[in-house]
């Protein structure tokens, strides 16, 4: 164990010494090592980075919610795009029917988006806001978090009250710093009063909606003021979300909800459906996919960055073997073996691989935070990527430091000496 203790501080004082005496030898193969790291960390970080804001903004629904829109998620719009213009929107009745037959769901909801609508009060506007009327169930299918004030009453809901839940960023724009809670804004022509505002989202361009900018009416209030039956998608919006029970699988809930939605729409046995069911897993699926070719071309960057570096230092690491041939003779006259002077080198280059590598990381680090503040998404490196980092550099100085120093090892010590 002493002799263990003793070759390595031996190695790391020798490392240290060919940083100082040669530094621009070192410099360059350090050099090489970090941009391999640097490569593949920096890639690395920011493909998963990407896959963890999508996701996260794809993951505001779960994945127990099926939607029941027009066009199915799995296929290219582009493809079959008559067969899906000619299909009808979701309605209030499939809600109704859903709601009422379908035993598998434990909320059904229904909400229609319509956007460009501008919202006043007194002085301050805010023009393009989207307006979103949904039935009294959203919540239960969709997280939104009310950071002031309340939600709907089931009385405002039925009785089509005038009564809205504001964005945070349509409230902060509209109200500045006065709270809204009971004030009057205008929509529609008409006055509705402030009785919520939502918690605010961030800038996360993924989300499937931006609630930020959202106004929230309750669907019985949208249908006073919109054409809430229109058939013109360009105009409005509309799904139905359909929440599972625990009780039973999502198969289950969507082959109830293709029967009720068949039979509701008096669909004859031999015509296809003219609706699309579309789940969160559905797009993971995909993205699984993208992000999987990602991941690939990213690891190959790097590993050939890393080839590049690996070459460099063992370029250097027989310049230093050769330098200190005399050093070796020596040791091995005088009994080192040979796995002690291979031990003795490979320690070397992995101190000197690991100085590169956490150069490389302090590079990533310092990168990322540059891009992070101009991106629309932070872009991370994770403490598993760090030590991916740490252990490649280890493994790099194994690979790029054995020839030399099995060379080194087989010297013979009379003809070391001589040299």
């Amino acid at each position: 164990m002493f002799t263990l203790f003793k070759i390595l501080y031996e190695s790391g004082r020798q490392a240290f010494s060919s940083l100082q005496q040669n530094k621009l030898r070192t410099a360059l193969s350090l050099l090489g090592i970090s941009i391999g790291i640097f490569c593949i960390i920096a890639v690395m970080s920011a493909v998963n980075s990407l896959e963890s804001s999508i996701k996260g903004g794809l993951g505001e629904l779960g994945s127990d919610v099926v939607m029941v829109d027009v066009m199915p998620f799995g296929e290219d719009p582009g493809q079959n795009y008559w067969k899906y213009v000619k299909r009808p929107s979701p309605s209030f009745s499939d809600y109704e029917a859903i709601k009422e037959k379908v035993q598998s769901a434990a909320h059904t909801a229904m909400c229609i988006f319509v956007p460009g609508k501008t919202i006043k009060y007194q002085s301050s506007s805010v023009e393009g806001a989207f307006i979103m009327g949904t039935t009294y169930e959203y919540p239960d299918v969709q997280n939104m978090n009310i950071e002031r004030g309340r939600y709907f009453t089931n009385n405002e809901m039925r009785n089509g009250s005038n009564k809205v839940i504001l964005g945070y960023t349509v409230s902060k724009e509209l109200f500045q710093s006065i709270n809204p809670l009971g004030k009057h804004v205008k929509l529609f022509g008409q006055k509705f009063q402030v009785v919520g505002v939502l918690k605010e989202e961030g800038d996360n361009p993924f989300n499937l909606l931006n609630y930020d900018e959202a106004t929230w009416i309750s669907y019985k209030t949208a249908s006073k003021y919109l054409k809430t039956d229109s058939p013109n998608r360009m105009e409005m919006g509309k799904i139905i979300y359909a929440k599972l029970d625990d009780q039973y699988d999502l198969e289950t809930m969507k082959g109830e909800i293709t029967g009720v939605l068949r039979s509701n729409r008096r669909l004859a046995p031999k015509e296809e459906n003219n609706f699309a069911l579309n789940e969160i897993s559905m797009l993971d699926e995909i993205l699984d996919t993208i992000f999987g070719v990602l991941y690939a071309a990213g690891f190959i960057i790097g590993f050939f960055a890393l080839v590049v570096g690996m070459i460099s230092v063992a370029n250097i690491m027989f310049v230093s073997v050769k330098e200190r041939t005399s050093i070796i003779g020596v040791k091995k006259a005088i009994g080192a073996k040979r796995g002690i002077i291979l031990l003795d080198f490979l320690i070397e280059y992995i101190i000197l691989c690991l100085i590169g590598g956490v150069m490389g990381l302090l590079l990533v680090v310092i990168i990322l935070k540059i891009v992070s503040a101009v991106s629309p998404f932070p872009i991370l490196a994770s403490v598993g990527l760090m030590l991916f980092g740490v252990v490649t550099s280890i493994i790099v100085g194994v690979i790029a430091g054995f020839i030399p120093a099995f060379q080194a090892s087989r010297m013979d010590p009379v003809v070391a000496i001589r040299q």
